[in-house]
């Protein structure tokens, strides 16, 4: 059950109402997210757009960015959120087994610009909460750093962290809302424990 009250498109007025019809056409449905967030009209009419602007198309290959978002959720242990990128991974062609691999750390067959990014979003993910600024100034060694740069442009590089950044916090956020999952469980194996 949620932390909060979830509340209903019904209850909101102007750009608010207006973002959540359009998200209600493109999901067939209210997300658990969104219902939470609408608790703040104001916060979900920028929440939403923000959010299709980051997660949706842009320079980055979208299977890549779905598969980082998708690391991310499981580093964090969010079935929510791992049940969300996994369906839209799905939707754009990575297979359950792709999927198995990148949570499970076993990414040797895959592309080298692919391993950079998934080496970044488990650096970004976990390093931050173990590793001082002193220690390691960007969150991310110098050798994932480098890998990244060699294999990204700027705005890649830009969506890449943007991506991992917000769905670290989104995860965190899914995680103490407690929301009963509105998307398809993520495949066996992908799911986090």
């Amino acid at each position: 059950m949620a932390l909060i009250r979830l509340a209903e498109i019904d209850e909101l007025e102007g750009a608010a109402r207006e973002v959540a019809e359009s998200g209600q056409a493109q999901y067939g449905k209210v997300l658990e997210t969104w219902k939470a967030i609408m608790n703040k009209p104001e916060m979900f009419a920028t929440y939403l757009p923000f959010l299709r602007t980051v997660a949706g198309p842009g320079v980055m290959d979208a299977q890549l960015k779905d598969a980082c978002a998708l690391y991310v959720g499981f580093l964090n242990h969010c079935t929510y959120t791992v049940s969300h990128r996994a369906t839209s991974a799905a939707a754009k062609g990575v297979t359950d087994d792709e999927m198995r691999a990148i949570v499970g750390g076993r990414w040797d067959a895959m592309p080298a610009n692919w391993r950079a990014a998934l080496e970044l979003t488990r650096e970004l993910t976990l390093n931050p909460q173990t590793v001082t600024h002193e220690e390691l100034p960007k969150a991310a060694t110098p050798a994932t750093l480098a890998a990244v740069k060699e294999h990204f442009t700027d705005v890649e590089i830009l969506e890449l962290a943007m991506t991992i950044a917000m769905w670290n916090a989104l995860a965190r956020f899914h995680r103490v809302m407690d929301f009963d999952l509105d998307m398809p469980e993520a495949p066996e194996g992908v799911k986090p424990e």
